[in-house]
């Protein structure tokens, strides 16, 4: 099945200035051998957003990245960080700040000693270690070793080594793996506030339900080829509306699911409960059509969109199936 992309007005569209722009990707492409791992992907980052890049493990999330960073030549189309074209990364590398997969740091040094060689290295007065320590939250625990840290601790440092620069743009690719459902929070909430800050963030996940709390923009990737790029809200508000009803009686389902069907509604019955893509207000008709039918319900209502089901649609994949196996036609 072919994949979806969604079309989105070009920049200036019906007299309206072009919005400023951090990255733009003209047909980007990477090739290893006869494989593809970013075929053609044309996109633009919005600047002072959090932008998700989100997609499967493999989909060439990080191999995008790489090329933006000038860490990888593509094989074919352009891109552009900040205004400067990549293929000279030195016209603007020191005006962004990356974090690409765990970051390292000396296990016997505290996290101020380690972020001051880093700052020394790269010719950056010590004033930035503790502005930077203070912007991902760190300041109390500046002076314990890092190995004493814990996961979230350890990605809020490894952000703050990306900050040390005062960038224009900062890269994270997968910020979160790892880290447990407090440290996950911790990490949004510091997207959240860089991006108040002026800062324009790409972020890539594959956990496509915590980037839908931070995100504005979205850039959606499947096996190298853009899905869909924009704003986060419009593409959850595009999606068909879905309703959630639970039956008294779980053998009263099939009829439940049977009974939504023939008022011409997709309808199934997943994870012990109705799930029918109507419109909110059909949740009074399907109440009183429940109660006709013997059928009492015990819960009813709307559910809101997710990004992780939205995905499954806009690819064609099976919710819970491997992320390499496509749904075919």
């Amino acid at each position: 099945m072919d994949t979806m992309i969604a079309d989105r007005p070009g920049p200036g569209a019906a007299g309206a200035a072009p919005a400023p722009v951090a990255v733009r990707m003209a047909g980007l492409t990477k090739r290893y051998g006869a494989r593809a791992a970013v075929d053609h992907l044309t996109t633009d980052v919005p600047a002072g957003v959090v932008c998700g890049f989100v997609g499967p493990n493999g989909a060439g999330k990080t191999t995008t990245i790489r090329m933006l960073l000038g860490l990888v030549r593509p094989s074919e189309g352009t891109a552009e960080v900040l205004g400067h074209h990549v293929s000279d990364p030195s016209a603007y590398l020191d005006r962004v700040g990356a974090l690409i997969e765990s970051p390292a740091f000396y296990p016997t040094l505290s996290g101020r000693k380690n972020l001051r060689v880093l700052a020394r290295l790269a010719g950056l007065p010590d004033e930035r270690v503790d502005a930077v320590l203070a912007q991902v939250g760190l300041a109390d625990r500046a002076g314990d070793l890092f190995r004493s840290y814990s996961l979230g601790m350890k990605q809020r440092l490894g952000i703050a080594s990306a900050l040390l620069g005062d960038p224009d743009l900062l890269i994270l690719d997968e910020p979160t793996n790892g880290l447990d459902p407090p440290g996950i929070r911790e990490v949004r909430a510091l997207l959240s506030n860089l991006a108040a800050a002026g800062k324009t963030v790409l972020v890539s996940s594959h956990l496509l339900d915590e980037l839908q709390h931070v995100a504005g923009h979205l850039i959606m990737i499947d096996s190298g080829r853009l899905v869909f790029a924009g704003p986060v809200d419009e593409l959850l508000a595009a999606q068909a509306s879905e309703l959630r009803a639970s039956p008294e009686r779980a053998g009263d389902l099939p009829a439940l699911v049977e009974l939504c069907r023939q008022a011409g509604f997709r309808a199934e019955a997943r994870d012990g409960e109705l799930r029918v893509a109507a419109p909110t207000q059909w949740a009074g008709e399907l109440n009183r059509r429940s109660m006709a039918a013997g059928i009492t319900l015990t819960a009813l209502g709307a559910a809101p969109a997710r990004l992780e089901d939205v995905f499954f649609t806009l690819t064609a994949r099976e919710p819970g199936a491997p992320e390499h196996e496509r749904v075919q036609a």
